[in-house]
């Protein structure tokens, strides 16, 4: 995978609901932070280094890939197997409610000189999680620490030092982080929570540390559904598979204007 910038056609974004404009959606400042759709997404305070002896390093980068037009509208397992595997709990409070994934709904026009407006309307769907960014925002604005990217490029929340500021979540131009307001109920031991702290996807990190080879539960579910749209591997091995597929099909990272390299890119957008 590049890490260079997509090009500026493939800026201008605008996000304001699960409802967003294409273009609104790969650029504009402004208007991407206004993607509230749902609570940002969540991430639990995990240690820096594996779970085995063997230290983290950049031998590798983790990344994903979403293809959006093998991701169906409407379609809510990885949301759903995000939320099993990290022990999420929904309390009906869509703007408050910790999430780690959620699905919106990207609106375009596309040019088409024999309809009557002179285009027709095209809906994109796609999940939106923390795009684990090479220079993450969300690092250099918390004071304590809490926020930080390991070697492997996985952007984390240390939550015993997390003091839930939530400058970071003002930072993030992609809103994908959320404050956890209720006490965490039915913890998983591989993803512990605390009340007053900032969370966000981990790319389920705790799978990383021991089974590398094992993908993230969102990418999993998707693939039981039987749609594929999600690839997860090594951006820095050419012959993993989220490698091979970016060599031969065109992506983009949202928010490319801003030069923070996310580890999650986007086919189809």
């Amino acid at each position: 995978m590049s890490d260079n910038p997509t090009s500026a056609r493939q800026s201008k974004l605008a996000v304001s609901s699960d409802n967003v404009d294409r273009r609104g959606f790969l650029g504009g400042v402004g208007a991407i932070a206004a993607i509230m759709l749902t609570p940002g997404v969540a991430l639990a305070g995990l240690a820096k280094a594996r779970s085995t002896d063997e230290p983290v390093t950049d031998a590798q980068r983790w990344g994903m890939l979403i293809d959006t037009n093998r991701c169906v509208r409407g379609c809510g397992a990885c949301v759903s197997a995000c939320g099993k595997e990290n022990g999420l709990v929904s309390y009906g409070r869509p703007q408050t409610d910790v999430q780690w994934i959620r699905k919106v709904t990207v609106r375009n026009k596309i040019h088409d000189s024999g309809s009557e407006s002179g285009y027709i309307r095209h809906q994109i769907s796609l999940p939106l999680m923390c795009q684990h960014c090479q220079y993450p925002p969300c690092v250099d604005v918390c004071p304590t620490g809490a926020s930080f990217r390991r070697a492997d490029g996985l952007v984390l929340v240390d939550r015993h030092i997390c003091i839930g500021c939530r400058y970071c979540m003002m930072a993030c131009p992609y809103k994908a982080r959320s404050f956890a307001h209720e006490i965490a109920n039915g913890q998983k031991p591989h993803a512990p929570r605390g009340k007053g702290t900032v969370e966000a996807c981990t790319l389920c990190v705790h799978r990383i540390d021991q089974d590398p080879i094992k993908a993230p539960a969102c990418v999993e579910a998707c693939a039981a559904q039987g749609n594929g749209a999600m690839v997860f591997g090594d951006l820095k091995d050419p012959n993993s598979s989220i490698s091979l597929k970016l060599k031969d099909y065109p992506s983009t990272a949202l928010r490319a204007d801003l030069g923070l390299y996310p580890g999650v890119r986007y086919q189809g957008i």
